[in-house]
C-alpha cells in the first residue's frame, strides 16, 4: 500500500536497518524516493544508500526540515544527543524510532515539549521484506499516526500492534530472534556433518527444514506443538531426537535466551544503566 503523496520521510542512521526500511519503500512502491531524505553520522553511508536508491542524502537537521515522518534508525546509545540535535526542527512531525529500550516517554522529553511519537522493533530479515516488526503508540499519537507506521513496516514484512511496555519483550523475541535461528541452522548443519554428511548439503537441509516448518506452521495456523505430535511416530526417529533435545534442556536454554535479551533492552533504556553499555 503507497503513502499518501503528501508524505515526506526521513531516514536518520543508515546501517543495516536503515538500508532495508529505504530498500523496502522504494521496492514496494510505498513512497518515491524523491520523498525519501536520509541522513547518518558518516556522511559516505547515507551517500551509498542514495545512490543506491535515489533518496536524498543530506544532514541530519536537513533531514527532519525536509520531513514530515522521520525514522531514528540509531543505537540506543547514540540516541539522547541525536534528539538534542534535532529538537529544535520537530515540529508536527510523526517520529518513530527503532532505538532498543528507550521509551517514547523518554524520546519526548528530550525533544521537550508533546511530539507524536511511535515506538517500532523490526529485525534484521527487514533487508529482504520478511521481517517480524512490532510497533507500539505514544502518548500524543493519533490513529492515523499507527496506520503511516503500518504501511511503512508492511513494505519490509509483518506488522503487529502491541502496547509499548511489551516492546523489550518484543527485542528480547523476535528482535534477537535471527540470531537465535541462525545458530540452531549452524548447529544442524554441524549435527549434519557430525553424522556423515557434506557441510554445503546439511546446511541446505538445515535451512529448508527451518523455512518449510514455519511456512507450514504459518500457512496452517496450527499450534506447533500438534504440528510436531504429526511428524513424531511412536518409537520412531523423531522422538528418539525430542528426548534427546528435552534432554539438553533446549526449551529452558530458548526461555532464558529471551529473557536476558529482554533484560538487556530494559537496561539499554535505562539512562542510570548508561555506564554499563
Amino acid at each position: 500500500m503507497p503513502l499518501p503523496s503528501n508524505v515526506y520521510l526521513g531516514v536518520i542512521g543508515c546501517g543495516n536497518l536503515g538500508q532495508a526500511i529505504v530498500t523496502g519503500l522504494t521496492e514496494a512502491g510505498t513512497l518515491p524516493p524523491t520523498h525519501i531524505f536520509v541522513s547518518d553520522r558518516y556522511p559516505e553511508n547515507s551517500e551509498a544508500i542514495a545512490h543506491k536508491s535515489g533518496a536524498n542524502s543530506v544532514s541530519n537537521l536537513a533531514c527532519v526540515k525536509a520531513s514530515n515522518i522521520v525514522i531514528l534508525a540509531v543505537k540506543p546509545q547514540t540516541l539522547p544527543d541525536l534528539l538534542l540535535e534535532i529538537s529544535e526542527a520537530i515540529e508536527d512531525t510523526l517520529v518513530i524510532s527503532v532505538a532498543a529500550g528507550v521509551t517514547t516517554a523518554t524520546i519526548e522529553s528530550h525533544l521537550g515539549h508533546q511530539p507524536r511519537v511511535v515506538r517500532a522493533m523490526p529485525n534484521m530479515p527487514a533487508a529482504i521484506r520478511q521481517s517480524a516488526t512490532a510497533i507500539a503508540a505514544g502518548a500524543h499519537t493519533i490513529t492515523e499516526d499507527i496506520h503511516l507506521a503500518q504501511i511503512i513496516f508492511e513494505s519490509v514484512g509483518r506488522v503487529t500492534l502491541v502496547d509499548e511496555p511489551q516492546l523489550n519483550a518484543v527485542t528480547g523475541l523476535s528482535g534477537s530472534g535471527p540470531a537465535y535461528v541462525f545458530l540452531l541452522i549452524d548447529a544442524f548443519a554441524d549435527a549434519g556433518v557430525n553424522v556423515g554428511l557434506p557441510r554445503a548439503v546439511a546446511t541446505e537441509l538445515a535451512v529448508q527444514t527451518i523455512l518449510g516448518a514455519a511456512s507450514m506452521l504459518q500457512e496452517t495456523q496450527k499450534h506447533p506443538g500438534l504440528l510436531k505430535d504429526q511428524v513424531t511416530s511412536p518409537g520412531g526417529t523423531t522422538i528418539a531426537g525430542l528426548h534427546a533435545l528435552e534432554a539438553g534442556n533446549l526449551r529452558a536454554t530458548i526461555m532464558d535466551a529471551v529473557a536476558a535479551a529482554t533484560a538487556r533492552a530494559e537496561a539499554l533504556g535505562d539512562p542510570s544503566a548508561s555506564a554499563q553499555r
